[in-house]
């Protein structure tokens, strides 16, 4: 397929070509990119150019270069999900790999929270994933996850894996690239507790997550609440 630039920086306008292949899946996951030359002569380009796009794409993680072997779609696996998605850790930073519960899940009309980070309408219906992570064999975190019903059909008729933007990307076709997360203390309320095998009003950390797809599209809002009596929130700063 023939595609041409248009008035944009170049490798600006390259690079969102890619970035179209890559979420229409004509490029999926695992696929090694032709070369950097046949790249350039396909759409009429300097190698330069494409060089730069691909560069930005790798600086976002969505493909990555392996030393002699070219340049591959980035594919999410659950250890990179972890590596980047996940700030729970002990004191001193050292990560964990938490553990998960079997999710409860069900299809319902989205909050009004829900629709305000997703951008959904009043009438719409999101798939709402509630489960409890352990860390070290103890339940740590209690989270809520929804997304919208409309691109995650029939999630809620299926398990759900402790790490699931691998399945986001598996069986739905999108690509987790960012997320925005707030966070604040809060009193544990009694469904807290009883997950978390806590006593009622023990203070708690509630993270409030909205991730986003590569086109900037929200596609998942989740409030996790820890227990970081023995944990913290790890993150370093460049």
């Amino acid at each position: 397929m023939t595609e041409t630039p248009g008035f944009r920086p170049l490798y600006q306008q390259v690079r969102d070509m890619f970035v179209r292949r890559i979420a229409d899946r004509s490029w999926p996951p695992g696929e090694a990119l032709p070369s950097e030359q046949a790249l350039a002569a396909e759409l009429g380009v300097s190698q330069g150019t494409v060089r730069k796009a691909l560069d930005s794409l790798a600086t976002e993680n969505l493909v990555e270069r392996r030393q002699g072997k070219g340049t591959f779609i980035t594919e999410v696996t659950p250890a990179r999900s972890l590596f980047k998605f996940f700030r729970i850790a002990r004191p001193g930073g050292e990560r964990l790999t938490p553990t998960s519960e079997e999710a409860a899940t069900k299809r319902r009309r989205a909050t009004r929270p829900e629709r305000k980070a997703l951008k959904l309408a009043g009438n719409e219906y999101v798939v709402e994933i509630t489960r409890v992570r352990h860390v070290d064999g103890a339940p740590a975190i209690r989270e809520t996850i929804a997304v919208p019903a409309k691109r995650f059909a029939g999630l809620d008729k299926r398990p759900i894996p402790n790490t699931i933007y691998a399945l986001y990307q598996s069986d739905y076709g999108i690509n987790v690239l960012s997320a925005n997360e707030e966070l604040r203390a809060v009193a544990a309320g009694p469904d807290d507790a009883k997950a978390l095998g806590v006593a009622a009003r023990t203070p708690l950390l509630e993270i409030t997550r909205t991730a986003f797809d590569i086109d900037g599209r929200p596609i998942e809002w989740r409030r996790s609440r820890c227990d970081t009596r023995n944990l913290v929130y790890a993150v370093t700063l460049r």
